[in-house]
């Protein structure tokens, strides 16, 4: 096994206690790569396996932990053994600056569209080559994942996405105008674009996971069904059953 862990001091000294319990070897050559963090710092331990394809066993040593594993020192073998497996599939973001310049990121948990300044941004949605909105005058706009509707997604009111449902939430960020349009469910097999419109007055940023485009013309996003990760959680504990209850926390 590997082990990658977070700038912070306690997943560095875990990573450390954990080494000298068990061992470990380069990334290249291992088996699973247990991560050491949170949240954010297992979805760049993912970006980064992603050449390798080996799975990826998170332990949370950071703050929300929701794709983590509770921490332990012991038995780490036979909990990677035991261990159940998600597969996730990141969206592909391709955007277009007011340039031309063109960037290309995936997100595995969603892609967002920002206003970059106090004016708020005016953007155009376009799903399957039908324009679905003609204008969206808003703080923001996002489409998430599954695995990620629970996050950001949530935070801006978006519903939470069973794994297996095959849908993607299009959820808007302090929508103005229309002020009750709630966002829309889409087919996993969506292609959507956004248009920014006035850019020159309203410049809007992309983000894809980590990744971020500023002065955005235009953001096409899809689901890559050809680029998988696998994720490793204990058992009774898997992704699918997290997102279910977290439909129920109060």
């Amino acid at each position: 096994m590997a082990f990658a862990a977070a700038p912070s001091q306690i997943a560095q000294d875990a990573r450390d206690r954990l080494i000298t319990r068990y061992g470990a070897c380069e990334m290249k050559d291992a088996a699973v790569v247990v991560a050491l963090g949170g949240d954010g710092f297992m979805l760049e331990t993912i970006h980064q396996v992603l050449a390798l394809d080996i799975p990826v066993y998170g332990m949370n040593r950071g703050s929300v932990g929701f794709l983590m594993n509770s921490y332990s020192e012991d038995d780490l073998p036979a909990r990677l053994s035991r261990a159940q497996a998600a597969e996730l599939h990141p969206l592909r973001m391709h955007a277009v600056t007011v340039t031309g310049a063109v960037e290309e990121a995936l997100a595995f948990n969603e892609v967002s569209l920002l206003r970059q300044l106090r004016q708020a941004s005016k953007i155009r949605i376009i799903v399957d080559g039908r324009v679905r909105l003609e204008e969206l005058s808003c703080d923001g706009v996002l489409i998430s994942t599954p695995a990620g509707s629970t996050a950001y997604n949530l935070s801006a009111h978006g519903p939470i996405v069973p794994l297996s449902a095959n849908l993607l939430p299009l959820t808007p960020i302090s929508a103005f105008r229309p002020r009750r349009w709630r966002g829309a469910l889409l087919p996993s097999s969506a292609d959507v674009l956004f248009e920014v419109l006035e850019t020159d007055k309203r410049p809007t940023a992309a983000v894809a996971d980590f990744t971020e485009v500023r002065d955005v013309a235009s953001v096409a996003v899809s689901e890559d069904r050809s680029v998988t990760v696998t994720v490793l959680f204990d058992p009774d504990q898997g992704l699918s059953e997290r997102i279910i209850a977290e439909q129920f926390t109060v």
